[in-house]
């Protein structure tokens, strides 16, 4: 560990006394609660969501899998044939795109519809550079790892190999400040997260699953933390994604990791080498397939079904603005109420009622992404949608993947916010950071 030379040995006693008192109760704490824990009792009981970050993004059927086929399906040739995918010379073409090219994917992301990717292996991760910067607490200083997933500066972006987002510049306090050690990580001024806490998440009813009747969040940020950090006059998206514990104790580079310690997207963390392995989740953007890392929420209901870090600064954001001047958000389209008959074998499955019931992702439909949209932004102000009644029984529901569709939906009355209220923003934002474009 680095500490400052104005410490001394009382600073590093003290931060040594609460790495393990932090340790100690996160041993404690996490239980029985092991990695990816979701259990649906014999007895017909609803499933109960628990730490880690669940099913695979490569899910068993079309409900659940995004991944494109190959595109010599239907042809009489092989595929060893086809060329490549046109976004590999232009990124803004038809075809896969690596957004986050800090990244390395278990999935081969750029080889999609050329080659056949069988259903749960490999699950869908990605796994990129690891930072070990320090925060100042009030007990002294700490180490923060943390991640960067977007930046506001373009050039600082291509830099890191992250996603630029213009709109980050527009975060105001809700971006928490720090400054650049001669290391070139961060030394925070203040926010640390407690990921003590366990999980738990079980569906309101069979019939009406959301709201869930339990929404406990694994992780949870102080007043003063934030994903979206000011340094240098620069806004970088930058989750903390394990405990402020010294290297031994957050060791888990073969899987299974502590959640009591780690965040519940963590597959795998190695601190010898500063890497971690994430879990990637569907989603779709202008009806183009999508991987996305989930991180923060500004609501505590939101980050227990999104399996990420209830952080309340972030609602200082301004939701319900999207892509006005002063605007720091693009929207996220959230279905309450989508189908989940049959579960991942439906491929019109989508929704929250369906992500409560099987555990699997909602499929949700982001705006704009890099190479579809100069309006990207990873802070995501939550759209959520609710079928009418009358759609339904006409059988208008289905999958959708296309913001305007959904838009147009909204307009002709098929579609309104929950509970019938007037369609708009739901209030929470949630912080993901695109990875890939599938196609």
């Amino acid at each position: 560990m680095k500490f400052r030379s104005d410490g001394g040995d009382l600073l590093r006693k003290s931060v040594a006394c609460i790495s393990a008192m932090i340790v100690a109760s996160a041993i404690l704490q996490s239980g029985t609660a092991s990695a990816q824990e979701r259990e649906e009792r014999g007895n017909g009981e609803l499933l109960r969501a628990g730490n880690g970050p669940g099913p695979a993004a490569n899910g068993p059927g079309p409900g659940c899998n995004i991944i494109p086929p190959l595109a010599s399906i239907g042809t009489k040739v092989n595929i060893s044939q086809f060329p490549p995918p046109d976004s590999l010379t232009d990124p803004e073409l038809a075809g896969p795109v690596q957004l986050l090219k800090s990244g390395k994917f278990d999935i081969p992301i750029e080889q999609l519809t050329g080659v056949n990717v069988p259903s749960g292996t490999p699950r869908g991760t990605i796994t990129l550079p690891l930072f070990k910067g320090a925060v100042n607490t009030p007990s002294g200083l700490k180490p923060a790892w943390y991640i960067i997933l977007d930046a506001g500066d373009q050039a600082e972006a291509e830099r890191l190999g992250v996603n630029f987002s213009k709109k980050l510049h527009n975060a105001g306090d809700a971006a928490r400040t720090a400054t650049r050690r001669a290391d070139g990580t961060f030394l925070f001024d203040s926010g640390v997260v407690d990921f003590r806490p366990n999980r738990e998440v079980v569906a309101g009813s069979k019939d009406k699953p959301f709201p869930p009747s339990v929404a406990q969040p694994g992780s949870v940020g102080d007043a003063d933390y934030s994903p979206l950090v000011l340094v240098d006059g620069i806004i970088y998206d930058a989750p903390v994604i394990a405990a402020p514990v010294d290297d031994v104790f957050i060791n888990f580079p073969n899987g299974n990791p502590n959640y009591g310690l780690v965040h519940d997207q963590v597959v795998a963390i190695d601190p010898a080498n500063r890497t971690v392995t994430l879990s990637l989740i569907n989603g779709y953007s202008f009806g183009k397939p999508v991987f996305y890392i989930s991180t923060e929420s500004s609501d505590p209901t939101v980050s227990a079904i999104e399996g990420n870090t209830f952080a309340p600064r972030l609602r200082r954001i301004e939701a319900g603005v999207d892509d006005i001047n002063r605007s720091a958000v693009e929207r996220i389209f959230i279905a309450t109420n989508g189908a989940s008959e049959g579960g991942c074998q439906n491929p019109q499955r989508q929704g929250l009622g369906a992500a409560l019931l099987d555990g699997h992702r909602p499929n949700n439909t982001f705006g704009g992404i890099p190479t579809t949209a100069t309006d990207y932004s990873p802070v995501w102000d939550a759209n959520v949608y609710e079928w009418t009644e009358e759609a339904i029984e006409k059988g208008y529901r289905g999958l959708l993947t296309e913001e305007f569709r959904i838009l147009k939906l909204a307009r002709d009355g098929y579609i309104t916010g929950p509970g019938g209220v007037p369609y708009g923003s739901f209030g929470p934002v949630i912080v993901c950071g695109v990875a890939a474009r599938l196609n």
